[in-house]
Formats: structure tokens, C-alpha cells, sequence
């Protein structure tokens, strides 16, 4: 009987113990509508040269991967950011770290079943900027994060790269929280992944 409590404890503390990954947790509150419309020319996200990067933890392991910046603009005036939006393609998530294809698609397919992103009722995600703070090459921006219908204003840091007339460049790199998107389980299962995921976020706008 002892033997077998602790087996029963044991396994319990391994899965509740699954580190986040690296990164600082975006500040995460209730959606809210952007203080002043975003003003100067727009210019258009290159979907080709944008891109985000997921990581996420699990007891045994963790696993990255992609998902496809669709479209969006972004709003630059005086050389400086104002406002933007972006959609997400959530039918194009991709899992980069495994080579077996039966097992790739079995995560692909559990990370756009109706218990995660829920992709076949959200196929989109959206960000919409809605406070941008500049200072030298780091921005803080805070936007509106919409993921499989549930909406929350998110505040990170970025870097710009490129800020001219004709192209705009940045990158973040932060963490979310799932739960605060309604994405968890019942019991241990929920503590068998990380509660937070890591995005890396490449953004690319050009003059039209």
C-alpha cells in the first residue's frame, strides 16, 4: 500500500512540474479598443517574409513549429509605429522537431482539435494593435489578441530592424498563457504541458 501511494505521488509531482519555456509572460488583461486610430501610411505585411514560431513544454520534452502570418497592415507615421493589425493563418500550424509523419500529424492534428485551437470553428486568429510606447529601437506594444474566439489585450516588447519609408521590420519574442484563451484539461492531463507557450514573432510591412 505505501509502495503504491507512492508511486501515485511521485507520478503526481512529475506532472505538475513542467517548466514554461523561456521567456518573459506578455501582460495579459481583458480586451480593450485602441486609444486613438492609427494614423499615417499604411503598409502592407509581406506574408512571405513574416512568420511566428511556437514552443511548448511537456513532461517529456517539448516541441516547435510554425504558424503563417496571412495578412494585415501596419500603420507608420514620422517613423514610428501607430497602429496595425495582423490575421493568422491557424490551419497552416506546423510541427518543425519531429520526422516521424505519423507522429507529427497526430500532434498538428490534437494542436487543431476542438480541446486546443479549435481550428475547424476558429480558422483565423487576429492581433490588433491598440497602444504602441517607442523608444529608440524597442517598442512596447499592446494589442488585442483573438485566438479561437476568446479575445485578450497582450503587452510585450519588440525590436525594430527596419523603419524607412517603404518597409517596416520587426520581431518579439514572449510568452502567453494558455488558460487565459480557455485552452486546458481536466486533471493531471492539464499539467502534463506547459501552462504557458512561447512565441517568436517575425513581421515584415511594405509600401504598395
Amino acid at each position: 500500500m505505501k509502495k503504491m501511494l507512492f508511486v501515485v505521488v511521485a507520478s503526481a509531482a512529475l506532472y505538475s512540474c513542467v517548466d514554461n519555456p523561456e521567456g518573459k509572460k506578455a501582460e495579459t488583461k481583458d480586451s480593450v479598443s485602441a486609444n486613438t486610430p492609427a494614423a499615417g501610411a499604411a503598409l502592407v505585411v509581406d506574408p512571405n517574409a513574416s512568420n511566428i514560431v511556437w514552443l511548448g513544454n511537456k513532461v517529456s520534452g517539448k516541441h516547435t513549429g510554425t504558424i503563417k502570418i496571412a495578412n494585415g497592415k501596419l500603420f507608420v507615421q514620422d517613423g514610428k509605429l501607430t497602429g496595425g493589425q495582423f490575421t493568422i493563418d491557424m490551419t497552416s500550424i506546423n510541427n518543425t522537431d519531429i520526422s516521424d509523419t505519423a507522429y507529427k500529424a497526430k500532434l498538428e492534428g490534437h494542436l487543431k482539435a476542438a480541446d486546443f485551437f479549435d481550428v475547424a470553428n476558429h480558422p483565423q486568429a487576429t492581433f490588433e494593435i491598440t497602444a504602441v510606447k517607442d523608444s529608440a529601437s524597442k517598442l512596447t506594444i499592446a494589442g488585442n489578441l483573438t485566438l479561437r474566439g476568446v479575445s485578450k489585450n497582450i503587452t510585450f516588447d519588440a525590436n525594430v530592424l527596419e523603419n524607412t519609408s517603404a518597409s517596416f521590420k520587426a520581431n518579439a519574442d514572449f510568452n502567453i498563457d494558455r488558460n487565459d484563451w480557455g485552452i486546458n484539461y481536466p486533471g493531471m492531463k492539464d499539467d502534463a504541458i506547459s501552462k504557458e507557450i512561447n512565441l517568436k514573432v517575425d513581421l515584415q510591412a511594405k509600401a504598395q
